[in-house]
């Protein structure tokens, strides 16, 4: 059954009021990573508040690209999923460009082991927004360190994204698994936030297909860091 004008235009109108929300956040994060930028502790007595503000937006913000990809699922000539050629170390970039003075302001060193010249096909902001959600996470878990690597590995592109931390718990593996589990009924979005982020960042690896082969993600504990890892694998 073809979508009604009125439900066209329903759905039209939440995907731009979730953009011009997120353009919002983005503004706020923007004038909070500017007032973060040079500060310290020792010259700002609100530093800390401050980065738990940033911290915070970055929540929001990625639950919008997370809304946003569902608009992109569908294909809507607004948001349609654009796959497009694109060096790892300008994906790289823009992730680091975007999580530095959130790191900073949390004394979490990023190591990268990237690829930089290595060429892959993908959504730009939506594989863009699964990255950096995934190091936002790990933020809440690392002890001081995060790794992001991105290499080819048997004909996928791997991104993983490791901590030092103690490692996911028990819950969130758990919630991991059910959130990218294909056969699942669904994930218990109103008790597992964190589901629901899994749960889109999976959508967002399985949009992004190649012959009979999908993207997909998953979690788990170790890793060369000894922590968590979110590990991100394309076609």
């Amino acid at each position: 059954m073809e979508d009604s004008p009125q439900s066209s235009e329903l759905f039209l109108f939440l995907a731009s009021t979730a953009h011009d929300m997120k353009n919002s956040i983005s503004v706020l994060s923007g004038t909070l990573e500017r007032l973060l930028d040079g500060a310290s502790p020792e010259t700002e007595k609100a530093y800390a508040q401050m980065a738990q503000m940033l911290y915070q937006t970055r929540r929001l913000n990625d639950n919008l690209m997370q809304l946003l990809a569902l608009y992109k699922r569908v294909g809507t000539p607004e948001y349609p999923f654009d796959v497009q050629p694109l060096e790892i170390g300008q994906l790289v970039e823009q992730v680091v460009g975007m999580e530095r003075v959130l790191l900073a302001s949390r004394g979490v060193e990023l190591e990268l082991d990237v690829d930089a010249e290595l060429v892959w096909h993908f959504d730009e902001d939506l594989i863009v927004g699964v990255v950096s959600h995934a190091i936002n996470n790990a933020v809440h878990y690392t002890r001081d360190r995060i790794r992001l690597r991105a290499r080819e590995r048997d004909g996928w592109l791997e991104i993983r994204v490791e901590d030092n931390g103690a490692g996911y718990p028990p819950s969130l593996l758990a919630a991991g698994g059910a959130a990218m589990d294909a056969n699942a009924s669904g994930v218990n979005f109103l008790t597992n936030s964190a589901g629901l982020g899994l749960h889109f960042s999976r959508e967002v690896a399985r949009m992004h297909r190649h012959r009979d082969r999908a993207g997909s993600v998953r979690l788990e504990n170790g890793g060369e860091l000894g922590g968590g890892c979110f590990i991100l694998t394309l076609p």
